[in-house]
């Protein structure tokens, strides 16, 4: 079961995602980057962002820029499921130019739509136009042009960390170096077949949905393929991270393994589940894609 393969990519899941983008174009970031006192610190100066995506609708970004003279490599985290995304860390504001999102929906881009959890996962799911997540991709879009047309920002040296949102972003704007794909977080790889193995919320968004409506699982399976990574990994360019958990578990070797070969430039790392370890290796590896040094949480004293 665990290595069955993805369901069918969509005919026009080329012409579905060049309306998103042809759609994106239309509007102009019409960036606002204002200064933050409150986060800027000795090494780096913070900014609260806001950039126009479609609909158009204002969403809003963490900001940092390295002190000094650049230009720098640069990051780009992708909203995680939830309300509230956190400012970028110090140990990534003194390498990096850092941009963290808040997509439609969340916490300082909740107006005039502000997202229910649980609830945003199947939020229009049963139509591929109408879902929320087709506005939601748009944003980080916007949010990795951004990125890359700041000044400071070294164009050969950018990262993106996140889940399929990392993946859908990479594979639409090949702008990136290295790809950390946070694999325990992942919605819609295998989602149709994730759901019956697990109960755990968000995926059980979805098991809600079908036992109250179980006529609408055509349309909700039709609308996932658009978003399933395993039809964008072919598109993505950059050096790929995909960290592994154990066997038989929907982040583990033979769940991931279409996604592995679909990305190709793939390298694996066992996790440990030691936050410090685990958290150390995916920094080092990170900080030797894009030139600079890690920030070790775990410091050693032998």
């Amino acid at each position: 079961m665990a290595e069955e393969a993805p369901r069918t990519c969509p005919r026009d899941f080329d012409a579905y995602w060049a309306r998103v983008d042809e759609e994106l174009a239309q509007f102009p970031a019409a960036s606002e980057p204002e200064g933050s006192a409150l986060r800027s610190t000795a090494f780096a100066t913070s900014y609260d962002v806001r950039l126009t995506s479609i609909g158009p609708y204002r969403i809003f970004g963490y900001l940092s820029v390295p002190k000094g003279s650049g230009p720098f490599p640069a990051l780009l985290s992708t909203p995680r499921y939830g309300s509230v995304n956190n400012p970028p860390h110090d140990d990534d504001r003194q390498r990096y130019v850092v941009l963290t999102l808040m997509h439609r929906g969340q916490r300082l881009a909740d107006r005039p739509f502000a997202a229910a959890y649980p609830g945003l996962l199947t939020h229009g799911i049963e139509d591929p136009v109408a879902y929320v997540y087709r506005g939601i991709v748009a944003d980080c879009l916007r949010g990795a042009e951004y990125l890359r047309s700041r000044p400071e920002v070294d164009p050969s040296r950018v990262g993106i960390a996140g889940d399929d949102l990392a993946i859908m972003t990479a594979a639409r704007r090949p702008i990136f170096t290295a790809l950390h794909v946070q694999t325990a977080s992942l919605l819609f790889y295998r989602l149709m077949e994730a759901r019956a193995q697990t109960s755990a919320y968000p995926i059980e968004e979805v098991n809600d949905l079908l036992r109250t409506h179980p006529d609408h699982e055509t349309a909700v399976a039709g609308t996932l393929a658009y978003f399933d990574p395993i039809h964008h990994a072919p598109r993505v360019r950059a050096q790929t991270l995909l960290p592994l958990g154990g066997q038989g578990a929907l982040d583990g070797p033979e769940w991931l393994r279409p996604l592995g070969d679909a990305l190709g430039r793939v390298d694996t790392y066992a996790v440990t589940h030691e936050g410090g370890t685990d958290h150390d290796w995916v920094d080092r590896w990170m900080a030797q894609r894009l030139g600079t040094e890690p920030r070790p949480r775990v410091w050693r004293t032998d």
